[in-house]
């Protein structure tokens, strides 16, 4: 089973988006190549790769995959930084059952995939993020997470594990955003920077402050206003954020916090958008256990070209197609 899912991975580092392609780069390859993966019986054909899929247990393959990866994060402004977020597979909807929809765990920085969990037929993205989390080493870890995720629940996994949150607050948390919001801001000193590129200008301003008495939420250590400008072609919008963490003003200053709070959108901009875009994941219409265990197996070729240095993820399935060694030689090397 171990080659067969290693044939699949380097095939998807070819470009092959389903079983059909996946059979057609193995039978493309040759026994030789195969035999360097470890498939000593000759070729597959695209009705193996489906029986295979189907009963795979993908909570394992999941773990796996992202136990292997967890060597590819690097610090980013003095810490692991992890980004999680999830996803809908829109194209495997069918059947009379709901589109899957996974959780990811990605680090910040070098963009590996580190899991990625199922959310339950009659169950919300909530849960699942916590089974995630308690899958990860997170001792040290600072944790991203949008809004949905600020419950205190999940605050008291990510810092009993001697990790440290940082959440957005909007207005599912009534009460929490509007006493962040009334606090005297006008007062408070700020740290701005400016980024300019790709036509626009971005003025990003942070103001940090050691969290009131009043305000009260799991282990919370600071609050922060995040305000950002933006002008484009002469328009300006303006865009006003409220956070919360548990990392304090020694190990989490504004510089820091406004770092990661950016980078945590890497997790849409360097998985989510490939796997729609690049690997057309939304459109596939693979059914049952398979859009997971495809999920997957695009998030472990993802990651292999992140560490391998690539970062147009398109390109790189391009070069990889071009020899068949290339995507095997990334696989056996990593």
């Amino acid at each position: 089973m171990g080659a067969l899912i290693a044939v699949a991975v380097c095939a998807v580092v070819a470009g092959a988006r389903g079983f059909t392609a996946i059979g057609e780069w193995a039978r493309g390859a040759g026994s030789a190549a195969l035999e360097r993966l470890g498939l000593e019986r000759g070729g597959v054909d695209e009705s193996t790769l489906r029986r295979l899929f189907a009963r795979l247990d993908a909570d394992r393959l999941d773990a796996v995959l992202g136990a292997w990866a967890l060597a590819g994060t690097v610090l980013v402004a003095g810490r692991r930084v992890i980004a999680i977020d999830g996803k809908t597979v829109r194209g495997a909807r069918g059947g009379g059952s709901s589109a899957p929809h996974l959780v990811a765990a990605l680090a910040h920085g070098s963009g590996a995939v580190l899991g990625q969990v199922a959310v339950g037929e009659k169950s919300n993205e909530i849960p699942a993020a916590r089974e995630l989390l308690q899958l990860l080493d997170l001792d040290g870890v600072v944790v991203t997470m949008d809004a949905l995720h600020t419950q205190h629940d999940t605050a008291s996994l990510v810092t009993e594990a001697d990790g440290d949150y940082v959440l957005t607050v909007k207005a599912n948390q009534k009460s929490l955003y509007a006493q962040l919001k009334m606090l005297p801001w006008a007062s408070i000193p700020a740290v701005t920077r400016t980024d300019r590129g790709h036509g626009r200008r971005a003025t990003r301003t942070i103001k940090v402050v050691d969290v009131p008495v009043r305000v009260e939420f799991t282990a919370a250590a600071q609050v922060v206003q995040l305000r950002r400008t933006v002008t484009r072609m002469g328009r300006r919008s303006v865009e006003i954020v409220y956070l919360i963490t548990s990392a304090d003003a020694h190990t989490a200053p504004p510089a820091f916090l406004a770092t990661w709070v950016q980078s945590h959108w890497e997790i849409e901009n360097r998985l989510h958008w490939v796997r729609d875009v690049t690997f057309d994941e939304d459109r596939s219409q693979v059914r049952t256990n398979a859009p997971r265990v495809m999920a997957g197996l695009r998030n472990t070729a993802i990651t292999l070209l992140r560490l391998d240095g690539h970062h147009n993820i398109a390109a790189a399935l391009r070069h990889h197609a071009r020899d068949t060694d290339r995507p095997i030689n990334l696989l056996l090397a990593a």
